[in-house]
């Protein structure tokens, strides 16, 4: 690029981050700021370490003064940190100035508001109107791009600091009214409060997992559900990614029984949405074009084994899984001394069963290349199943050696003859 197309590119990288920056002021000046987000950092800058992977901001009220609360969120960690809104203000100003982020997101109750710096280090600023809002609050963000006010001041108060805990998909997200988690009026149906928690939840443990993966700056990912069911975690898989984090996602759901597909097609087609597709299909002879993330949540016995097999197969660099019914080891597993006492109990056997086939599974995840978490996960509805198992795919794999030694012992130990995944992954070489 010569050097008078240089100074005209910073001009106007300049004129965009200005008018994102109004765009905030005016939103902070009539109380209409929901939450800012800023994500994909370019490297350390003032106030930001260097593994900060995003930072969410929203206004509060402390002690009756009106603050910016900063969450700076970290691998293993989130930071918060609270600004009285002028310092707050002009810190944002000097990050977007220094195109410290590639992505800034704005939401208020009637516009999403985004600042996005291209490959080529262009900025560009993109408007959207919310779906639903109101003339009010159309009309109480539409304030002309001259009429900055003191950003001290505030039209209506500061939300409470202890108010109800922000949502990844919040309740005006159309595909939530379709699916019958809201009504016609954006409104929470009480019998559907657990499940919308359950969908947040899954989104949070999603969001760390990318920004801990080698997805973390990814434009672009293909995801897969299989069992997806009636679509309410593909649906906001799908929603989060393009709507909130601005990445150009293929979704799609996976699932046997064809009267769900055409649901969840129907909802696709009425909503008009791009990038998500329903398809009919069983994971084992699924073979997916492209695949970086893998969910299969209560993929029943050895299904939850196919899933991983495909990917890990695929290369998927992470993989989601919330396994369910373990039969395949139960019959086979021993009571070794001193464990006969404690496994003649058949709950005992059951639990035994389930501990060391999802630690099986982790420890063959490990020995593929991929980091791995077991936990427990928010008990989803119509089952008392709640652990999830999550990995992501290590930059470099190891030597697995040890690990394999580890499978090798726990087999013998409970007499185990045969698991699935081990068996899909030797037939593959992957194992040694």
């Amino acid at each position: 690029m010569s050097h008078d197309g240089a100074d005209a590119q910073a001009a106007a990288n300049a004129a965009a981050t200005s008018r994102f920056v109004q765009r905030l002021q005016q939103a902070l000046t009539v109380g209409q700021l929901e939450r800012l987000q800023l994500i994909h950092p370019t490297g350390p800058q003032e106030s930001l370490a260097a593994d900060v992977q995003r930072v969410l901001v929203r206004p509060v009220a402390i002690k009756g003064q009106p603050q910016l609360s900063f969450v700076f969120r970290h691998p293993t960690k989130d930071i918060t940190a609270n600004h009285p809104v002028a310092q707050g203000l002009a810190l944002i100003e000097r990050w977007l100035q220094a195109e410290a982020f590639r992505n800034a997101h704005l939401h208020t109750p009637s516009e999403e508001v985004q600042l996005a710096f291209s490959k080529k280090g262009k900025a560009s600023v993109r408007v959207g109107k919310v779906a639903g809002a109101t003339a009010a609050t159309s009309a109480a963000s539409a304030m002309g791009d001259g009429a900055v006010s003191d950003p001290n001041a505030s039209a209506s108060p500061a939300p409470a600091h202890n108010r109800e805990k922000h949502r990844l998909i919040g309740l005006d997200r159309p595909f939530l009214r379709e699916l019958g988690v809201t009504d016609a009026r954006g409104q929470l149906v009480p019998a559907m409060s657990r499940k919308y928690k359950q969908i947040n939840k899954f989104i949070e443990v999603l969001a760390a997992a990318i920004d801990r993966s080698p997805l973390a700056q990814a434009q672009a990912l293909n995801v897969v559900d299989f069992g997806s069911g009636k679509g309410y975690l593909t649906f906001a898989v799908h929603d989060w990614l393009r709507h909130n984090r601005g990445v150009a996602a293929q979704v799609t759901g996976v699932e046997l029984r064809d009267e769900l597909v055409q649901l969840c097609q129907g909802v696709i087609d009425r909503l008009g949405l791009q990038g998500m597709g329903y398809e009919q299909g069983d994971v084992r002879q699924y073979h997916p074009q492209a695949l970086n993330v893998m969910i299969a949540l209560h993929a029943c016995d050895v299904a939850t084994d196919y899933a991983i097999h495909l990917g890990i197969r695929a290369g998927a660099e992470v993989i989601l899984c919330s396994p369910c019914c373990h039969k395949e080891v139960r019959p086979q597993l021993l009571s070794p001394h001193p464990l006969r006492p404690l496994l003649k109990h058949g709950i005992h056997q059951a639990q035994e069963a389930e501990m060391l086939t999802d630690g099986l599974r982790a420890l063959l995840l490990e020995a593929a290349g991929y980091d791995t978490q077991v936990f427990e996960f928010i008990s989803l509805e119509h089952t008392n199943k709640n652990k999830m198992i999550l990995a992501i795919k290590r930059a470099a794999p190891e030597a697995s050696a040890q690990v394999l030694a580890q499978i090798h012992d726990l087999k013998a130990f409970y007499g185990i003859q045969a698991q699935c995944l081990e068996t899909l992954l030797r037939a593959d070489g992957r194992l040694g």
